[in-house]
C-alpha cells in the first residue's frame, strides 16, 4: 500500500502524494481551472493532468527533483540554473494567457496594506519594514506583460541533471511581469542569480529583481504567519528583509 504524503495543507486547498500521483484539492475551483488551461499553453515541461472532480485534480508527478529548497542551499549544478533560465524566458516569450494578471494598483494597495500589518503587529523592526518598502518601490514602475507562471518557487521547478523535467502549480499564473518570476525563483538563494540569468539572457533588470525580493517577502508574510508557516526559519522572508539592510 502506498503512504499518503501530505505535500502542503492549510486553511485554502491541499495538496497530497500518493506514490506518483499528486491529488490537489482546493476550495475555489476557479484555481484548478486556471491552472489546467495555464499547463496547455505553457512551452515548457509542465505535468500530465490524470484526471479531474471539482474540487480534485490529479496530476502525474514529473521526474528529477525540485531545483531546491527555502532555507538550504540548492544543490543543483549552474548549468541546471541556466535550464531553468532558459525554460522560463521561453514561458515569457510565449502568447499571453487571455485573462488578466495583476494590476500594478492592486500590488501597491496590498504592499501598503501589509507593510501597515507587519509595523502595527511589530514581527520586524520598524526601520526594516521602512528600508525594504523603499526598495520595493523600484518594482511598482510599468511592466510590459510577458506569460509569468506567478508561483515559481525555487520547489515548483524540477530538474534532471542538467534538464528542466516540469514546472509544476500553475494556479496563479496570468499576463504579469518578467522580474517577478526570476525573483521568486531566487527568493533566498541570490547567490544563483548569475546562473539563472546565463539561461535566460542578459537583459534582466536585476534592479527591479531585488526589488521584487523585498516585495515578494514584505506581502507574503502575513499570509505565512496566519497558516502556519515560519518566515522567520533560516534563509526565508524575514532573512531576505534583514539583508537587505546591508545594501548601500
Amino acid at each position: 500500500m502506498e503512504e499518503v504524503e501530505v505535500v502542503v495543507a492549510h486553511s485554502q486547498r491541499a495538496t497530497l502524494r500518493i506514490g506518483d500521483v499528486f491529488l490537489k484539492v482546493d476550495g475555489d475551483p476557479a484555481h484548478a481551472d486556471l491552472e489546467v488551461r495555464a499547463m496547455a499553453m505553457a512551452p515548457i515541461p509542465t505535468p500530465a493532468i490524470l484526471w479531474r472532480e471539482p474540487p480534485a485534480l490529479a496530476i502525474a508527478a514529473v521526474p528529477g527533483k525540485a531545483l531546491g529548497v527555502l532555507g538550504e542551499p540548492s544543490a543543483a549544478s549552474p548549468a541546471a540554473w541556466a535550464a531553468a533560465g532558459a525554460a522560463i524566458r521561453r514561458l515569457h516569450d510565449a502568447p499571453l494567457p487571455p485573462w488578466p494578471g495583476p494590476r500594478l494598483e492592486d500590488v501597491t494597495a496590498e504592499l501598503d496594506s501589509e507593510c501597515a500589518w507587519l509595523l502595527a503587529n511589530a514581527v520586524l523592526p520598524a526601520e526594516v519594514i521602512r528600508r525594504n518598502r523603499e526598495i520595493a518601490e523600484v518594482a511598482l514602475g510599468p511592466w510590459k506583460p510577458v506569460f509569468i507562471h506567478g508561483d515559481l518557487q525555487i520547489t515548483h521547478v524540477f530538474v534532471d541533471g542538467d534538464e528542466v523535467t516540469g514546472v509544476i502549480d500553475w494556479s496563479e499564473a496570468a499576463p504579469g511581469d518578467a522580474m517577478f518570476d526570476l525573483a521568486t525563483l531566487t527568493l533566498g538563494h541570490e547567490e544563483r542569480l548569475d546562473d539563472l540569468l546565463a539561461g535566460y539572457g542578459a537583459d534582466a533588470d536585476r534592479d527591479v529583481i531585488r526589488a521584487w525580493w523585498s516585495l515578494r517577502s514584505l506581502v507574503a508574510s502575513h499570509w505565512l504567519i496566519e497558516h502556519g508557516f515560519d518566515p522567520d526559519a533560516p534563509g526565508c522572508e524575514f532573512e531576505v528583509l534583514r539583508s537587505r539592510m546591508q545594501e548601500p
